[in-house]
């Protein structure tokens, strides 16, 4: 934490905000204001998202240029779907890494989560809600368990993980007993929420136009009260133009969409979730106690953070949303067996959001890490399945892509350190 107190001020020291484009003239020049901004935020090591961008669009053109059909309608919206269960997990997994630690079973969590559901619901013949809560519930009671463990007997999120890895994956087959399989049925709400329901057609322009209106309103709200304050305030200009690209941007995909199925509901429900947790990461006091958490224990310790706290609503945050994950999995596959949340889920989630842009060393990533993480991952996938690659290059290709992800973040990190520096 940065006391921001001139020398003979008195008064408690202010933390250092975590939303530091607050601080900056962002957009108060125009585009000139902003691509220096951007030039200047570069060089000193802050590279946000730009990376991944800019991989997914090499991705996407390496593809095309293979086979057309990876830019179709169809093939986009199966991205978006497949992309959904695995990045809510992945959400949990960045609030994990920007405290600068690990939930290495957030697979076996999902899973568990499934089992319980179905067994609740299928076997025992209990309302939806019901198995849903009781799965939710055992992602509540884990994260709970990982937190005293951590923050009162000191164990190391590693460690801690890593057994609930091996024991949750025993829960698992435990719950699903010797038939090993549920199957969910077809008229679930579940089941027909992950796999059936679209918004199209007229509805869903409404939808994208009331997205940027919003957008818009709370920007330039957000402008007055600064400017009210005396605060610098981005280029109102500047945001009608955003706004209206984002607009165009969006009602062209939503055209294009609409020759397949539309948007899905559980992609759409993914973003809004992305977008709350943005909003309660960069708004709340919670978040900012979270970053500043993360950057220095200590030092936000001795400002007066309740650290253990802190600690505790993201193990069980993480554990819940690994849990809904799960159930959305569960309802996207139809079915929940001893191989759900066993195979790849633990390190695609973690991966995510790792080449989404949160950095492994804790203090810095967002929200939107997860959502352009587990995009870029399913937009591989997809691509070398459509190619006919075999599924073990899959597999090198995402611990290349991984790699240069934590390469990027180190050497951005030395940026800003030695920036600091100087």
């Amino acid at each position: 934490m940065t006391d921001l107190r001139a020398p003979d001020e008195p008064g408690p020291a202010v933390p250092l905000p975590t939303d530091r484009t607050d601080e900056r003239l962002v957009g108060a020049g125009g585009f000139s204001g902003m691509l220096a901004d951007l030039g200047q935020r570069v060089r000193g090591g802050d590279l946000g998202s730009l990376p991944v961008v800019v991989g997914l669009i090499v991705i996407s053109i390496v593809f095309y240029v293979q086979e057309p059909a990876f830019l179709s309608s169809r093939s986009l919206v199966s991205i978006t779907q497949f992309a959904a269960p695995v990045g809510v997990i992945s959400l949990g997994i960045v609030l994990v890494l920007l405290l600068g630690e690990i939930d290495l079973s957030v697979g076996s969590m999902s899973g568990l989560a499934a089992a319980v559901m179905a067994v609740q619901t299928v076997n025992h013949g209990h309302a939806l809600w019901y198995g849903i809560a009781a799965g939710v519930l055992s992602g509540v009671v884990v994260g709970l368990f990982y937190a005293f463990l951590y923050v009162k007997v000191g164990v190391p999120s590693f460690v801690i993980t890593l057994a609930g890895l091996l024991a949750l994956q025993g829960m698992l087959l435990y719950v699903l007993g010797d038939t090993g399989t549920i199957n969910l049925p077809n008229d679930s709400g579940l089941v027909q929420f992950a796999r059936y329901k679209f918004v199209s057609g007229a509805a869903a322009y409404v939808l994208m136009t009331a997205v940027v209106l919003v957008y818009l309103a709370v920007n330039l709200y957000g402008g007055m009260r600064r400017r009210k304050a005396g605060l610098s305030a981005p280029s109102t200009t500047v945001l009608l133009i955003k706004a209206g690209l984002m607009l165009a941007a969006l009602l062209w995909l939503t055209s294009y969409l609409d020759v397949d199925r539309g948007w899905g509901y559980l992609w759409l429900s993914f973003v809004a979730l992305v977008v709350l947790m943005d909003i309660c990461l960069r708004k709340t006091t919670w978040g900012r106690h979270l970053f500043a958490v993360g950057g220095n224990e200590e030092a936000a310790r001795r400002s007066g953070i309740k650290v253990g706290r802190i600690y505790l609503s993201v193990f069980v945050l993480c554990s819940v949303l690994a849990s809904v994950g799960g159930l959305l999995a569960a309802g996207q596959q139809t079915s929940v067996s001893q191989a759900s949340g066993t195979t790849d889920t633990n390190l695609t989630a973690i991966a995510a959001a790792v080449i989404g842009g949160t950095s492994l060393f804790g203090g810095r990533g967002s929200a939107y890490s997860a959502m352009l993480g587990i995009v870029v991952l399913q937009a591989i996938q997809t691509g070398l399945n459509l190619v006919g690659v075999d599924s073990s290059v899959r597999f090198m290709v995402t611990g290349g892509v991984l790699l240069l992800a934590v390469a990027i973040d180190s050497v951005a990190r030395r940026a800003r350190s030695s920036s600091g520096r100087g």
